[in-house]
């Protein structure tokens, strides 16, 4: 067993580089990555074609390890991307400052009931925290993203553009620590269709389906919708607010059924990267609004 810390560093460094994983140092005791940023790029050595970052950085080569490590006391960062992981970051209440909610090993282990699974088996560490990092292998050709709250509640994603603080790194809260070594899983199906980003949005017209409703009503949605479907991104949400609330007044006048608004703005909202909760409760809320405020069709 390795007594001096600097020495078990790097070998918790090679440990992850032995089963395939990139790594890159983390500045001593903290979870912020050591390397120099691009105002400070000597242009030298691996930045002698141009300033690469910690992603691009990232080594499975022992003896760039070992020449790191052999500098100072570094913690260990995982690129996850491109080590072919996905990790699930399981996260407790108090670290998002609240302590009456459930945590995110609770809210995960919902998910995985409700999708009729047990949570998978498959590599894991411990985070100082109380919180817990599941590491799944990606499956190949996908690029995913990292998430937050996405799949659940104090339930995070790191892969493209994240990386995670392995086993054997050293905080002032304590040690990151597997708490199973086993081999990491391949990322569940069910899991990959909630993480898969959204399908890009039809440039064909948004057809609405046949229904009951006077002319101007269905002219209108379909136009609001239109606009939905253009809004560019940041504007999304309160482009489908003001759009739905400008098409209430045809559900209050009897021209619309409501559920035919609801539907055509949901899939309008979602096609834009919305989703599909952010969609129904501005929905609601705006034609709610419409409702209440839409004048007699004489006075409009």
């Amino acid at each position: 067993m390795t007594h001096d810390p600097q020495s078990a560093l790097l070998r918790a460094a090679l440990d992850a580089a032995e089963r395939g994983w990139r790594v890159f140092p983390l500045r001593p005791g903290t979870k912020r990555p050591a390397l120099h940023g691009q105002a400070a790029c000597p242009r030298t050595g691996v930045c002698a074609g141009g300033h690469r970052k910690w992603e691009q950085r990232a080594t499975t080569d022992p003896d760039r390890i070992r020449a790191t490590w052999a500098r100072a006391p570094y913690n260990v960062g995982i690129a996850t991307g491109p080590s072919g992981l996905l990790v699930v970051d399981l996260d407790t209440p108090e670290h998002k400052g609240s302590s009456d909610a459930p945590d995110g090993a609770a809210t995960f282990k919902a998910l995985c009931e409700r999708a009729g699974h047990a949570v998978p088996a498959t590599y894991r560490t411990r985070t100082p925290s109380g919180g817990t990092h599941l590491y799944f292998t990606a499956p190949p050709g996908a690029r995913l993203g990292n998430t937050a709250g996405t799949i659940a509640e104090l339930v995070d994603t790191r892969a493209w553009g994240g990386y995670v603080v392995a086993a054997g790194s050293i905080t002032p809260a304590g040690r990151y620590e597997a708490s199973c070594g086993r081999l990491p899983a391949p990322l569940p199906a069910w899991l990959l269709s909630i993480l898969q980003p959204a399908p890009a949005p039809s440039a064909g017209p948004l057809r609405l389906p046949a229904v009951d409703g006077s002319r101007a009503a269905l002219a209108a949605l379909e136009a609001e919708c239109a606009v939905v479907a253009a809004a560019p991104d940041g504007e999304r949400n309160v482009t489908l607010n003001r759009c739905a609330f400008k098409v209430g007044r045809f559900v209050a006048w009897g021209d619309l059924p409501r559920h035919v608004a609801e539907e055509a703005f949901q899939a309008a909202g979602e096609a834009t990267g919305l989703t599909a909760a952010e969609c129904r409760a501005t929905i609601r809320s705006a034609l709610d609004s419409s409702l209440r405020k839409a004048r007699p069709r004489e006075a409009a």
